[in-house]
């Protein structure tokens, strides 16, 4: 199983970027999927969740600003970024729990900066 993020970028303070991550392998209905993110001064941090019914949760830095969302049928998940701060700039990853595993992308730059 691999997964694969993408969408990052550098983009101005209240623009908008939409994050993929695609998983490739013997994967399907991935019990939990998310997307983490970490800078050098903190630790990998919960960015949002999405469970197999579609309930979502979000770190409060990001409420109202992101939507995260999944396509099972492509085993694909989404973060949709909106109202980008200077401190959203960091590096997300995607982590899907499968089977009682965790799979990890490779991460994605984000820089939010003008």
């Amino acid at each position: 199983v691999q997964l694969q993020a993408s969408g990052g970028g550098l983009v101005q303070p209240g623009g908008s970027l939409r994050l993929s991550c695609a998983a490739s392998g013997r994967i399907f209905g991935a019990t939990v999927m998310g997307w983490y993110r970490q800078t050098p001064e903190k630790q990998r941090e919960l960015v949002a969740d999405i469970i197999s019914n579609g309930a979502a949760n979000y770190a409060d830095s990001v409420k109202g600003r992101c939507t995260i969302a999944r396509d099972n049928s492509k085993k694909t998940m989404y973060l949709q970024m909106n109202s980008l701060k200077p401190e959203d700039t960091a590096v997300y990853y995607c982590k899907f729990l499968f089977r009682g595993d965790d799979y990890w992308g490779q991460g994605t730059l984000v820089t939010v900066s003008s």
